[in-house]
């Protein structure tokens, strides 16, 4: 039976320790006259420290060793607040290699126990990292905030029983880096049954991916093979994680495997913890290979081969990403290189965030536009291949005359730039579907549709129009309309424009007319005091035209109509409080209830004889008036003040000057139908 062995993908240096390694390397490249240290061993690796001690970068285990004008690299691990300030205030160059994962937790902690916060944390007490965590608990103790360290998930229990008991503070959880992820999952099915608890996964993504490979590939495997050191965490961690599924060996180099019976082994996975270079994993392979050379058909040179794949400028290749920062994303395309993409290699669309494209653990695929060998490093563009893959969609696009989406993400002379699937197409000013008058600015960063009008298969651009996509949806929209519209439907339109005469309303790819007398009872000096361009409002259709496409619409609801109102609840011989909206020579108009007025006439005002109305009403005064006459079908109403006087009774005054009465029930004959709608 052939033998086997399969590396984890992820095996290897993690981003952290792998940028902490290489800024180690280039301190010792630019030299000094004075001394360059580590504080702690930078990785948990004897070779790699080794190899470091050779290039003239010793390790101390505390600030005091260090002297004025001496470098000292902080390590992947990261330190305390206090760290930084004692070497500071020795003079020292600090090198700060602290992965930015571990100081995204650092922030975390001070900010939390500034506020007053318990911060538990889910880790080893005395690892490197986590003493540097608690460092950065809050300092001079002003919010009030502390922090506690916890292994498991029986003691984050107690803890939080603990403080629940008297729940002063608020309460945030978190893990160092490394932590095991089985375990973690435990502690947060725990928090479930407390309250008031915020839970931040900080477990690194690449821990998480290692562990969880090495876990699956541990249950395939019946040998389970674990690089690194023997005092690195989260070498520790992938060994726990794989001795409950398989045999295992924790081993720091190719040297240890002599000691190992393989005998039986018929399957064999490989994983490496984040502090294990490259080459001592290959080396065990090798040596692997070696070993079950007699036994098996394992062509380790092709698996080499495959894993030192040869690549080249313009080359399309898949690679992880292993980091996402403001400037750049980091790849590995499984290759001795590291990946750079620029953030303008990035994405087509200027305005994306790095984060928002990839995230850590994405495959992607890219292609590379520049190899420096010497140096190792491989700058990418995931950009073109979008564009390559883009321009294939928006080919077939055109050909089917499928409509396509795509943000608008640049506004340029003559029109607007389109991104979509990361292919820029350009769409006309006169196909956007603006008018003239208006500005495009209001299209940028916004989702649209559009077809592909126009295509340059040579110099592979595309000419869009979201007018062409706007004008078929709006008719097939219309056609709908027309198909099941009915007199009396009640409809959901949207405020087109605003007219001295009405208001435009779109009800479905139709544009059907609200008239003023329609749109509200009241009295209204322009349409734009009832609604706006751009309210969605609920019409009724009042009159439809299908051979000229007009629509006329109601907004005015029946039950809101003030005549339905006044006749339910007044009547003649009541009286009631009015407001004098107007004055006339014949009287004067008041307010009953909005949109109904009443008439005053100038006999009904005083006992006396009244010449100029202006001498005892003003607008704007309530008065108390008793309603004498209804005519709801005219819609006039009559009040007199006159009535409710001292004296008594109603009575028309019988004026000496028939000429000037006959005039004045003229008049107020006017003046009631001015009331009518």
């Amino acid at each position: 039976m052939n033998k086997t062995i399969t590396v984890a993908k992820t095996a290897g240096f993690c981003f952290g320790v792998d940028r902490a390694v290489k800024i180690a390397y280039e301190t010792a490249e630019k030299g000094t006259d004075k001394k360059i240290y580590t504080l702690g061993p930078l990785i948990h690796n004897p070779s790699v420290v080794e190899d470091l001690e050779k290039r003239g970068i010793s390790v101390i285990n505390s600030p005091s060793e260090a002297s004025e004008g001496d470098t000292v690299i902080i390590r992947s691990h990261g330190v305390g607040r206090d760290v930084f300030e004692e070497l500071e205030s020795r003079g020292v160059n600090i090198v700060d290699a602290t992965c930015p994962f571990v100081t995204k937790i650092h922030k975390l902690v001070a900010e939390r126990t500034k506020a007053g916060d318990l911060v538990l944390i889910a880790g080893d007490k005395d690892h490197p990292e986590v003493q540097g965590i608690l460092g950065w608990t809050d300092s001079d103790n002003s919010g009030g905030g502390c922090a506690e360290v916890f292994p498991n998930c029986v003691e984050l229990v107690k803890l939080l029983r603990k403080n629940c008991e008297k729940p002063k503070k608020g309460v945030a959880i978190l893990s160092q880096t490394t932590y095991n992820i089985r375990m973690w999952n435990q502690c947060i099915g725990a928090v479930s049954e407390f309250s008031g608890i915020t839970v931040y996964d900080t477990i690194c993504t690449a821990t998480e991916k290692r562990q969880s490979e090495a876990s699956e590939l541990s249950r395939k495997c019946d040998t389970m093979l674990i690089i690194g050191g023997r005092n690195s965490s989260n070498t520790k961690k992938l060994y726990d994680v794989c001795s409950g599924n398989s045999r295992c060996y924790l081993i720091e180099d190719s040297r240890e495997l002599k000691d190992i019976d393989f005998s039986t082994a018929k399957s064999v996975g490989i994983s490496a913890g984040a502090s294990t270079p490259a080459y001592i994993i290959e080396e065990v392979k090798k040596d692997m290979t070696e070993i079950l050379s007699n036994e098996e058909e394992f062509n380790f040179e092709e698996a080499i081969e495959q894993s030192l794949k040869k690549i080249y400028t313009g080359k399309r290749v898949s690679g992880v990403v292993t980091a996402v920062n403001s400037t750049e994303v980091i790849v590995d395309i499984g290759t001795k290189h590291t990946g750079y993409i620029p953030l303008s290699e990035l994405s087509a669309d200027p305005n994306a965030k790095p984060e928002d494209v990839v995230k850590v653990g994405d495959t992607i695929d890219v292609i590379v536009t520049k190899l420096n060998d010497v140096e190792g490093i491989a700058m990418l563009s995931k950009k073109q291949v979008d564009a390559q893959k883009g321009y294939d969609d928006v080919k077939k696009a055109y050909e089917s005359g499928e409509v396509l989406t795509g943000t608008v993400t640049n506004i340029i002379k003559g029109g607007v730039i389109v991104t979509c699937n990361g292919m820029r197409v350009f769409v006309p000013a006169s196909q956007t579907g603006v008018r003239a008058a208006d500005s495009m600015d209001t299209l940028l960063k916004k989702e649209v549709r559009f077809k592909i009008i126009e295509l340059n298969e040579q110099r592979k651009r595309a000419v869009g129009s979201i007018r062409k996509v706007t004008a078929e949806e709006r008719a097939q929209r219309k056609e709908a309309f027309f198909a099941t519209a009915e007199v009396g439907q009640t409809i959901l339109g949207e405020v087109k424009s605003i007219t001295d005469y009405g208001v435009f309303v779109d009800v479905g790819g139709v544009d059907g007319l609200v008239r003023r007398m329609d749109l509200t009872w009241a009295r209204i000096k322009h349409p734009s005091d009832v609604v706006s361009v751009g309210d969605h409002i609920e019409v009724t259709i009042k009159d439809i035209d299908k051979e000229t496409g007009k629509v006329s619409l109601v907004y005015k609801k029946t039950e809101d109509n003030p005549w339905v109102i006044f006749e339910k609840n007044y009547s003649v011989g009541q009286t009631v409080e009015v407001k004098i909206v107007s004055i006339t020579g014949f009287g004067a108009f008041a307010q009953i209830i909005p949109g109904i007025d009443g008439l005053i006439h100038i006999s009904q005002i005083a006992n006396q004889r009244v010449a100029n109305v202006s001498d005892f009403l003003t607008v704007g005064d309530v008065v108390t008036a008793k309603i004498t006459d209804c005519d709801i079908a005219n819609k006039r109403v009559s009040l007199s003040i006159r009535a409710l006087l001292p004296d008594g009774d109603y009575r028309p005054v019988k004026e000496t000057a028939p000429a000037e009465e006959e005039a004045s029930a003229e008049e107020a004959s006017e003046a009631a139908e001015a009331t009518k709608e």
